[in-house]
């Protein structure tokens, strides 16, 4: 396990590689011994630099919740991250909304649903029931997945480990969430959760479709899943946050220039171009 010192050197590295950037090499390259605990642990390290730098946590992400995923990740469970103020960006029905290419390393496009909660969630006890009675809507939402330690190993094009991943915040650095159309705010009661769908166009060419089924059968799992993990560390899911419940596409890298249409069916569309 590393010491605190360790810790706060590589969520240093981090918050320079977020301002400058300039993306990282492998901590796990660097370090072999390195285990998960030590990467959710420099994640948190980072963030607690973001909050003291005047950011504010807005909710939480969860990750590598397709099974096909976690097997190429050599993990049997998602992970985890904190999403923040700072990477929050509203698309307004009808409108494009444009998104600074320059604020990312190698940005990609990921298709998920958020909850957005009304009552907390704590324990290790928390159910799908608890969790959909607990949202005040579900609402179609893009994650903006990053490399701030890099995703190819420079030395061998090997593809970064998990490890590097969850230092990474679980790779977030951006949320897309609509606003102005009522179809954005899914009952979570009524609403067939994992039955909802939708089409992802870039450039007028559709690159991925997904079912929300494919987030562990059901997007609302992953969220008690996520109320289980938090609860050791002395932390709960709070009202008003927002929980983006894992992705049902591959992502999609994208360029300045490029514009994304999610198109959510009966959950309305989301339209950006990255500029």
């Amino acid at each position: 396990m590393f010491d605190d010192t360790l810790i706060q050197q590589l969520a240093a590295e981090l918050e320079r590689s977020e301002k400058t950037r300039v993306p990282l090499e492998h901590f796990s390259r660097r370090f072999p011994d390195m285990t998960i605990e030590d990467g959710y642990r420099i994640g948190r390290a980072w963030v607690a630099l973001q909050v003291a730098g005047g950011n504010q946590v807005i909710g939480h992400k969860i990750g590598l919740t397709s099974r096909a995923m976690q097997m190429a990740s050599q993990i049997d469970e998602p992970d985890f991250g904190t999403l923040l103020q700072s990477m929050l960006f509203t698309a307004t029905a009808g409108q494009v909304l444009e998104i600074p290419a320059g604020r990312f390393i190698a940005p990609r496009v990921e298709v998920e649903l958020a909850f957005v909660l009304k009552a907390p969630l704590k324990g290790t006890n928390v159910t799908v029931a608890e969790v959909l009675a607990a949202t005040d809507f579900v609402t179609p939402a893009i994650e903006i997945i990053d490399a701030r330690i890099e995703q190819f190993d420079r030395h061998t094009r090997a593809m970064r480990k998990v490890f590097d991943t969850i230092s990474d915040n679980a790779a977030n650095a951006g949320i897309v969430l609509g606003a102005g159309d009522a179809r954005y705010r899914a009952d979570p009661i009524t609403t067939d959760l994992p039955w909802c769908g939708a089409v992802l166009r870039q450039n007028g060419v559709v690159e991925e479709t997904g079912l929300a089924a494919g987030v562990q059968g059901h997007p609302a799992i992953g969220i008690a899943w996520l109320a289980h993990k938090l609860a050791p560390w002395g932390e709960s899911l709070r009202a008003g946050q927002i929980v983006l419940a894992g992705s049902f596409t591959r992502p999609v890298a994208a360029r300045a220039g490029d514009l994304f249409e999610a198109d959510y069916g009966p959950l309305g569309c989301l339209r950006f171009k990255f500029v």
